[in-house]
């Protein structure tokens, strides 16, 4: 979805689409990250942090009402404020009765330019998710947790059927022509090897539009491209760059016990040989 100035108006749109995609056949919905504002990190104003709130909340109740009304799963990235300079770029997940069952804390926070969450978001504390669903097994890591293998892993060594990424991702203006296309295509790749080395189904979820900190600033053109990639890699939805989509795909268990027979990369894992992950470099 593109995400405008008001926030009641963001919230307004992504309870009608929910109810759309539901309507649909969806049993699981994912928003994009951060939807109820245009994507603020892209400049460090502490006035921002007013943008922030509890959870639950205002958002987490108004999505668990469609939630409820449509019997269906929602998973909702929020700016949480969780005390008076504490807060966390987090993930909440309501069941079908509308209910808070389960929260993630996004893990990994970036700072490059135009994207300055260090200055916003404690790092999660909560550690990898999944949580047990009537839809199967859900994983739960947000944007940049997107681009480490281990998230991943840690993620499906719980079980998940499925991992699901709300993003918020995009070209600098002024590097699209030269570095758009292998940007995007490595975002792309490396969270289908997720699926694949994982034996899961990854779902990428995007906004789209260019969004402007001020008027005379560059922005980020985010690239939408949101998608959903099976347990061998293959991508069986993807959306466009530009155009507020739904997109949605079977979720099969079956196909997922099949492929880890075939690709049993759990099996083979040399558990005992992987104590240097713990270090953050070795010489």
């Amino acid at each position: 979805m593109a995400c405008g100035g008001s926030p009641d108006e963001n919230v307004e749109k992504a309870a009608s689409r929910i109810a759309e995609a539901a309507d649909q056949g969806a049993r699981v919905i994912c928003l994009p990250e951060l939807f109820r504002s245009p994507y603020f990190c892209q400049t460090e104003d502490a006035d921002l942090f007013d943008r922030a709130e509890k959870i639950p909340g205002p958002t987490t109740e108004t999505l668990g009402a469609v939630a409820r009304e449509k019997n269906v799963i929602v998973l909702a990235s929020i700016f949480e404020r969780r005390a008076a300079g504490v807060y966390h770029n987090s993930l909440a997940i309501l069941y079908e009765q509308g209910e808070l069952v389960g929260l993630y804390r996004k893990m990994h926070i970036p700072d490059d330019p135009g994207y300055y969450e260090k200055f916003y978001f404690t790092p999660g504390d909560l550690g990898f998710k999944t949580f047990k669903t009537s839809a199967g097994k859900i994983g739960t890591l947000v944007c940049w947790d997107q681009w480490y293998p281990e998230a991943a892993r840690l993620t499906a060594l719980q079980g998940a059927h499925m991992i699901f990424y709300p993003t918020a991702i995009g070209w600098h203006p002024g590097e699209k022509e030269q570095y758009g296309q292998t940007q995007r295509d490595a975002w792309r790749t490396v969270q289908r090897g997720h699926a694949i080395a994982n034996g899961v189904y990854v779902i990428a979820v995007n906004r789209i539009g260019l969004e402007k900190p001020a008027p005379d600033a560059p922005g980020i053109e985010f690239w939408g491209s949101s998608f959903i990639a099976d347990p061998q890699g293959i991508v069986l939805a993807e959306a466009s760059t530009d155009t507020e989509e739904i997109i949605m795909a079977d979720i099969d268990p079956a196909h997922i016990e099949e492929v880890r027979r075939n690709w049993p990369f759990f099996r083979d894992r040399r558990i005992d040989a992987y104590g240097g992950l713990e270090e953050r470099w070795l010489k």
